[in-house]
């Protein structure tokens, strides 16, 4: 049996609620999403601060679901129709640039003396939250510009390739059976988005006929298509980001070009409504505040790390993006790409769970994220606001 702290639930979910209701009360200019919110009101309520929740086996499950479903509206939000070609071969060669530059500065810090979680440390610096950006994005009607277009093609690399990177590297298994592994599964994937896009093709006006029903086939399916990649991912070793990322990947593929308003806005209730806070809220819970605090030179980290944010994932887009984009809009894509929040959290989770980074360099670099959130996207704004907008027909 499984105990349940029932008042530590109450609390988290009542966290995520009031940080709801602040952000959309705050004036659109100092506007700030709401996972940073969440993130600091679960620090506050936290062991270290009001004591008011814990994080148990209970909590840590919703937690972990959330964080699939999080993965999977990155999946599923990333056109990849609109982003093939260009804009997904910059975003490649952009991630790998952006891979050189993090491990060479990991190196740097080895020089320094600092030898906590070298491999960790340069994955995490080089990611991008698109999953966080894209509900921004939608809001500011970038999701058809070309620079959205870009921004996405770099944001999904720069999403799935650390999700990559730590299955083959980071699983407990050798490179070559992870690798083996990693291939079984996209092929059962593969043949499970085959299987979908038929079997939609069948059925649809069933699921599209129980939307107003206490039915719910279509949502049900898809959850359920969640649940199993990330068992499934999990089953064979590899990470549930892999599960959560690839379901989202298929459902949108077997949606393509299918009315789904209605559809989606019951899936982004159970995901943003329920599981997905409640992944940030307990990651502001077991942040390590005391650890931070206690350390000035960890303490110093937070804006150390998130100007490597800046120079890993910035400097890319600065630099290949000339001919595709303007001084501005490019200065925008740079501050968007260095966002980073999620995968910051899952690998350093991973790093100091093996005892590979300690937990004070964890909560620098998941500080780091939090303020690279707070801040970048606002800016990042700001500066796109003088740019011109080119819509795609």
């Amino acid at each position: 049996m499984v105990n349940v702290d029932t008042v530590s639930f109450l609390v988290i979910v009542a966290t995520a609620a009031l940080a709801a209701v602040i952000a959309g009360a705050l004036p659109k200019r100092f506007a700030v999403p709401v996972v940073v919110l969440e993130i600091l009101f679960g620090i506050l309520i936290g062991p270290e601060v009001l004591d008011f929740a814990q994080s148990d086996q209970f909590t840590q499950f919703f937690s972990n679901l959330g964080l699939g479903m999080l993965f999977f509206f990155a999946g599923y939000e990333i056109e990849f129709r609109l982003i093939r070609g260009r804009p997904i071969r910059l975003g490649w060669l952009g991630w790998l640039l952006s891979l050189l530059i993090a491990y060479g500065l990991a190196s740097l810090f080895i020089l320094a003396g600092d030898h906590d979680g070298f491999i960790f440390l340069g994955a995490a610096m080089a990611t991008t939250a698109i999953g966080t950006l894209i509900p921004i994005l939608r809001d500011e009607g970038e999701m058809k510009t070309r620079f959205g277009i870009f921004l996405l093609g770099a944001g999904a690399v720069g999403e799935f390739g650390p999700i990559l990177l730590v299955t083959l590297f980071f699983s407990s298994k050798t490179t070559l059976g992870s690798a083996v592994i990693l291939v079984a599964f996209v092929i059962l994937a593969v043949l499970a988005a085959l299987l979908a896009v038929r079997s939609v093709g069948r059925s649809w006006n069933l699921f599209e006929g129980s939307l107003e029903s206490s039915g719910q086939v279509a949502v049900r399916m898809t959850v359920l298509t969640v649940f199993a990649l990330v068992a499934l991912a999990t089953e064979l070793g590899l990470d549930l980001l892999l599960g959560g990322f690839v379901a989202g990947v298929i459902v949108s593929l077997t949606l393509r070009d299918r009315e789904v308003s209605q559809f989606e806005s019951k899936l982004v209730a159970v995901g943003y409504g329920f599981l997905i806070p409640f992944f940030f809220v307990v990651t502001g819970i077991q942040f390590d505040l005391d650890a931070l605090l206690d350390s000035p030179l960890l303490l110093a980290g937070v804006p150390v790390f998130m100007l490597c944010f800046l120079l890993i994932r910035g400097a890319p887009a600065l630099l290949l993006y000339r001919a595709e984009l303007d001084r501005r809009s490019r200065a925008a894509l740079a501050l968007f790409s260095a966002t980073e929040l999620p995968l910051v959290v899952a690998i350093t989770t991973i790093a100091v769970e093996r005892g590979e980074m300690g937990a004070g360099t964890a909560a620098s670099l998941v500080g780091a994220a939090v303020l690279s959130t707070a801040l970048l996207p606002l800016i990042a704004l700001r500066v796109r606001a003088g740019a011109e907008k080119t819509y795609l027909s």
